[in-house]
């Protein structure tokens, strides 16, 4: 009975989500204030339900009830109880589920954080997502339904969880990403009440603007996650290969970034109101085609998890009305919006556009690459593939481009700055970057590359002048620690985020151009040099796992003699299915990592090995990690707990417009 209560929970999370797009909508329309009143109960509602209805599934599957069809497909008696977990989302109909509870989650979460609005813009804000939830819980229920039963001929067991799902990386990875994900309606939701309700000044920006940056926080978080998971467990040694759906994660975080930019300028300045609800309306848009690609099966992908073109049709249509609606809306309201405030070229404004637009351009690069050959397969044109040289000849420069203009925007004024000001801050890092990039490459691999040049000097760039930034803001200052802890927790926050960019422009740069592998064969007893490490291929032993036998490698590393590590590369077939999954063994390092995966058994006991060796890949992540805690740092910044009225966003508004000096944190 439990999967039927869960059923039944859900219907009714979808009837309370049909009341709150209707009942506090009218009531702001009307100026009925019990009405409006009802969006915070009916959201704490909606959320209960929902996660009853989630809480139902996962006790179905920690108990191994494979009546139920989804648990059957996506479990088994011999599974650890972790993964039975994490299976709850393994696959489509479970991460649908999991897609409404984040969605019911941030829907509270407005509802309980947001008493410092005016209560018709929180019941505006809170009917959109009701109808974002009306959309995705009638999906679950109608096409997607994880709690059919396979009755009367339920089977003794399951068919198991993907073997490649099998891992921490589920466990984490998919409820960050959807976070971010799912968080980007919650500003779409309040662009679409600001454009319905006329108040389209900087107050609707100071009130989405931290829900925004804690999206783009899990979604940048997400990614990186989904990265790692993908070097260490696919066995391949990369780190992101272009994949459609790594694309279709990728592109809400590329415009999610030029949005929580964008907010902050329209915040301080007024300026730029309808670029702004443009940006919140396809970041949404863009996190809603990337559930269309993965759930539609219109593409082939190791991420994909639907294949199935009913649910396709369905999320079309879904698309099509909230792209189509919210655009609609936007034309009809955005010429009324208008901007006060003007600004000089050389502003902080001016380079903030100009890193949007490239922003999204690099967006729109990506897009046209994704779907191009899913366009040219419906038109006949032929089967077309589009891989890695065509997002790398276009992304590469476009970045290249936005890490310069990163630093010349942290040391510009906002509205106008001298030039000659601005060149005597802008000559030292110039300088130094230019000099760093010219000679650390001298030091790093045995020829030398103009591109790790270029790299280092963009990256080290984009350092000095986050550090040259924080000179001239306490050049006058009596005690520079001491007036550097007094700054906004927002400032330290960009900081940390836009050095996070730095490292993680480095890693990804360096671990390209000097990245070095080997395929070869191997048999006990052999040894192997590379990169300057010595690599004995000491055994190979059987091991039994939980579901699971392995061929497991034991390789010594060496270095000047030495032993540095013993690496336990495996090979694994699992029980269910026969499935065979590649374990790699790795030695991290910060400066480098030493990375052996077994291939295929070949003759006389010797097995096929990959080496690679992968110097700074790790700062990749470390610049993720960088990343999120600057947004973090900058959601936690006092002023947005203070109350923030209409009126008082305005009187913000107008006194940075009035104001050349150098700008409090952004």
């Amino acid at each position: 009975m439990v999967p039927e209560y869960g059923h039944y929970a859900l219907i009714l999370a979808f009837c309370l989500a049909v009341v709150l797009s209707v009942v506090p909508l009218w009531g702001a329309h009307t100026g009925n204030r019990n009405m409006m009143a009802t969006g915070r109960s009916l959201s704490v509602g909606m959320f209960a339900f929902v996660a009853i209805s989630f809480a139902c599934l996962v006790y179905s599957f920690l108990q191994d009830d494979f009546s139920v069809a989804y648990i059957a497909n996506q479990s088994n008696s011999l599974l650890p109880v972790q993964y039975k977990v994490s299976a709850v989302w393994g696959g489509h109909e479970g991460s649908l589920l999991l897609w409404v509870l984040i969605l019911a989650g941030w829907t509270l979460s407005v509802a309980l954080f947001s008493k410092q609005m005016p209560l018709d813009m929180v019941a505006r804000v809170l009917s959109v997502m009701g109808m974002i939830a009306v959309g995705f819980c009638a999906f679950v229920l109608f096409t997607s339904n994880p709690f059919d039963r396979l009755l009367p001929n339920a089977p003794a067991d399951g068919s198991d969880l993907n073997p490649l799902l099998q891992d921490p990386g589920l466990i984490i990875h998919p409820p960050m990403l959807y976070m971010g994900y799912v968080g980007f309606s919650v500003v779409f939701a309040f662009a679409i009440a600001a454009l319905l309700s006329g108040r389209l000044d900087s107050a609707w920006s100071r009130w989405s603007r931290p829900w925004t940056t804690i999206a783009w926080v899990f979604l940048t978080l997400g990614i990186a996650l989904g990265s790692w998971w993908a070097y260490y467990e696919l066995g391949w040694g990369g780190w992101w290969f272009w994949d459609p759906v790594e694309n279709a994660s990728f592109l809400p975080w590329l415009v999610g970034t030029a949005l929580i930019h964008s907010l902050a300028v329209t915040e301080k300045r007024g300026v730029f109101k309808s670029w702004t609800l443009l940006l919140a309306i396809f970041a949404f848009s863009l996190s809603l085609l990337g559930t269309f690609l993965v759930r539609s099966g219109v593409l082939t992908s190791v991420h994909a998890f639907a294949a199935d073109p009913e649910r396709g049709v369905f999320i079309l249509g879904f698309l099509a009305v909230v792209v189509g609606g919210s655009l609609t809306l936007y034309a009809l309201k955005a010429p009324s919006v208008k901007s006060a405030a003007s600004f000089e070229w050389i502003s902080r404004e001016s380079f903030l556009l100009a890193n949007n637009v490239l922003l999204v351009v690099a967006a729109g690069t990506i897009l046209l690459g994704t779907l191009y050959p899913l366009i040219a397969d419906a038109l006949n044109w032929g089967k077309i593939s589009v891989g890695p040289p065509y997002f790398n000849f276009f992304f590469t420069p476009l970045m290249a481009l936005v890490a310069v203009l990163m630093g010349v925007a942290a040391l510009v004024n906002w509205k106008r700055s001298n030039l000659s000001t601005l060149w005597k801050w802008l000559k030292t890092p110039i300088a130094m970057s230019l000099i760093l990039g010219g000679i650390l490459p001298l030091f790093i691999g045995e020829e030398y590359s103009f591109s790790a040049a270029l790299a280092i000097a963009l990256g080290s760039w984009i350092i000095l002048s986050m550090v040259t930034d924080v000179f001239y803001r306490l050049r006058n200052s009596k005690g520079f620690v001491k007036a550097f802890t007094k700054l906004p927790l927002s400032y330290k926050g960009m900081l940390i985020a836009h050095i996070g960019v730095a490292f993680t422009l480095l890693g990804a740069s360096l671990n390209t151009i000097y990245s070095d592998h080997r395929d070869l064969r191997m048999a006990p007893g052999e040894r192997l040099e590379q990169g300057g490490y010595e690599y004995l291929f000491k055994e190979l032993v059987e091991l039994r796992g939980p579901n699971y036998l392995a061929s497991r490698g034991i390789i010594e590393v060496y270095q000047d003699g030495k032993q540095v590590d013993v690496l336990h590369p495996e090979k694994r077939r699992y029980f269910s299915g026969g499935n065979l999954m590649t374990e790699a063994g790795i030695n991290a390092g910060f400066w480098r990592d030493l990375y052996v995966a077994l291939g295929e058994p070949l003759d006389n006991g010797a097995w096929a090995v990959r080496i690679h060796y992968k110097p700074f890949v790790r700062w990749i992540w470390l610049g993720a990690i960088l990343m999120g805690l600057g947004g973090l740092l900058a959601v936690l910044d006092k002023r947005y707990r203070q109350k923030v009225t209409q009126k008082r966003a305005s009187k913000v508004a107008l006194e940075s417009a009035s104001t050349t000096r150098a700008p409090s944190a952004s």
